[in-house]
């Protein structure tokens, strides 16, 4: 009971922080409902004895997607006039293809309710916690799918990395080989110049 009672309260906050990301009228204000929205969420998923996708969310988004957000919209100076002209402009075609998209996920939902079958038993309760079983199946059963991710995720830095390296005209850049050995002679210019005091009694 005390379950169900929360989960209500959490899809109430969520429902009310994700509408807010869309209305209120200050972008920082946004980008901290929007903040709450993920978080509740993942206290949702926690709920659900879902321990490994809240906390993933929670570490990934709230604590470092989110927070670039937040720097790059308090950084930019956005206009609010346009933005909000544009949405009330819009606001009637948003409307009806939300409620095409509800009526349509509604009746999709009522077809596979009526076409169900019984899950299995869920192995994440047989494990005791669901961040064992998914980090045991992880490892084991697919260890050979988890190594292919990584490499094409390490290929796909590797060429990121190699596309912003390209040169460009004008740029400047450091190279500390030649900076290492360069000489003081190199550098400095000895220039002998006349003392005041002699310069003031010539001209005296």
């Amino acid at each position: 009971m005390t379950q169900q009672i929360l989960f209500y309260a959490f899809a109430a906050v969520l429902i009310a922080s994700a509408l807010a990301v869309i209305t209120v009228k200050n972008t920082v204000h946004a980008t901290l409902c929007l903040v709450l929205t993920f978080f509740t969420a993942a206290s949702i998923w926690i709920l659900a004895e879902a321990e490994f996708l809240g906390l993933a969310l929670i570490v990934v988004y709230v604590g470092a997607v989110m927070v670039l957000f937040l720097f790059v919209v308090m950084m930019l100076d956005i206009k609010q006039e346009p933005m909000r002209e544009g949405f009330i402009r819009f606001l009637p075609v948003g409307v009806v293809v939300a409620v095409v998209m509800l009526a349509e996920m509604l009746s999709l939902i009522g077809v596979r309710t009526l076409q169900a079958v019984p899950l299995p038993e869920n192995p994440a309760l047989a494990a005791g916690s669901n961040t064992s079983w998914l980090g045991k199946a992880l490892f084991t059963q697919f260890l050979l799918p988890f190594e292919v991710a990584a490499l094409i995720l390490t290929v796909a830095l590797i060429a990121a990395v190699t596309l912003t390296l390209r040169k460009r005209s004008g740029a400047r850049s450091q190279k500390p080989s030649q900076q290492v050995q360069v000489q003081r002679d190199e550098r400095l210019r000895v220039v002998k110049m006349a003392s005041e005091a002699s310069s003031n009694g010539e001209s005296a």
